[in-house]
């Protein structure tokens, strides 16, 4: 496999900024899309467990119904060539179907893997993290998986020249209730986590204002 150079990387981050206004005039290749979705689909997850959901909204319809409950995008969701929803798992118990349906996928099939994972999965939410017997808590774990993927997707549309801004800045009951009306997914089962929007800035960006490395790492050796 051929790599890129730390330089390379670092420059991808450097350019990546939250995009407030993007040119309506440019749009994301189909290919360069998918490739984005893919770098969500491909991010790890806690016990392998993949709690996310990509809602991908391009109905203008839709868009301007969200614009009134979305201050966070309010000045990109016209212009944007891909508008996201992440969704995130409700009730992703140590216990529940989602999470044996995920064993099975990574290849736990016999009664004796599944076991061991049980107990493994049993322990880090009833005794390690104290999620299990809390819908909220169970959605806010499923919900911090779902960052992972929301960070690969923005930096990975960075490094090819691809513009993002993450969106938390909504109504999360209104949102949810426009988002589920569609039918696109149930909201017994999940409920949006994050929101991103991609396409390409309208404009310059002044460059990011942040820490330096002596502010905020601390090694213990």
């Amino acid at each position: 496999m051929a790599h890129i150079t730390p330089q390379q990387v670092l420059d991808g981050f450097h350019y990546r900024a939250s995009t407030r206004s993007y040119d309506p005039t440019r749009k994301i290749s189909p290919e360069d899309f998918n490739y984005i979705l893919e770098l969500g689909r491909l991010s790890p997850s806690s016990v392998g467990s993949e709690p996310w959901q990509f809602l991908v909204i391009q109905n203008q319809e839709l868009r301007q119904k969200l614009k009134p409950v979305s201050w966070g995008m309010a000045t990109q969701i016209d212009d944007a060539s891909h508008v996201i929803a992440i969704l995130a798992k409700k009730n992703a118990r140590y216990d529940s179907a989602f999470l044996k349906d995920s064993m099975i996928r990574r290849g736990l099939v016999n009664e004796e893997q599944q076991a061991f994972a049980l107990e493994k999965y049993r322990k880090f939410q009833t005794e390690d993290t104290h999620i299990a017997q809390s819908e909220q808590s169970l959605f806010d774990w499923a919900s911090k998986q779902t960052y992972i993927a929301l960070a690969n997707m923005l930096t990975g549309a960075a490094l090819v020249g691809i513009d993002s801004c993450p969106i938390e800045g909504f109504d999360y009951v209104a949102v949810n209730k426009i988002l589920a009306e569609t039918g696109a997914f149930d909201p017994n089962e999940w409920g949006v986590s994050v929101m991103a929007t991609f396409g390409y800035r309208a404009k310059e960006i002044k460059p990011k204002a942040r820490k330096t490395l002596e502010e905020i790492v601390t090694w213990i050796e």
